[in-house]
């Protein structure tokens, strides 16, 4: 049995940086509103208003898109959103390859991305970075695509189970 695994976060450093610059700014402006005016917040609220500036900015390293892909089906997980693992078995994938995408346009950028809010029929995307995503289209119609670092080891993997979904087409 072939396995594919993937585990992709959002580290790349454009995105680290954005995130400091925008963790610092908010706090030099409290903590210089706080030493100009010392009572305008308290010890505790000036710790509590620190402490969300400082979760708000690093919640997206927290995000991860694992995927899996065996001779049951494609898996995946984008936690938090996700408590645990989706399965999209072959029996109900007609199409599964590898492709080039712009995130910006076909979805709207990275993250959990599609659906209602943006371009229907393009269906949903999960992704990290970059714009190479293994697509799927379901037999009932949906598209979904994952995003992958693993361009060709996804494609081999795909091949290797091509027969799968065309015996089941």
């Amino acid at each position: 049995m072939r396995v594919f695994k993937e585990e992709q976060r959002f580290n790349q450093t454009w995105l680290i940086v954005l995130m400091v610059v925008g963790t610092f700014m908010p706090l030099a402006i409290l903590l210089h509103t706080h030493i100009n005016n010392p009572k305008s917040l308290s010890s505790i609220e000036l710790f509590t208003a620190i402490l969300i500036i400082i979760l708000a900015s690093t919640f997206i390293f927290f995000f991860k898109l694992s995927t899996r892909i065996d001779d049951k089906g494609i898996h995946y997980k984008f936690s938090p959103f996700h408590l645990k693992y989706r399965l999209l078995e072959w029996e109900e994938i007609s199409e599964a390859y590898v492709r080039t995408y712009d995130p910006i346009t076909e979805y709207g950028g990275w993250g959990l991305k599609g659906g209602a809010l943006w371009k229907k029929s393009n269906g949903t995307a999960i992704n990290v970075s970059g714009d190479i995503g293994i697509q799927l289209v379901l037999k009932n119609g949906k598209k979904l695509l994952l995003g992958t670092q693993k361009q060709e080891d996804a494609k081999r993997i795909l091949d290797a189970y091509k027969l799968k979904i065309i015996t089941n087409a």
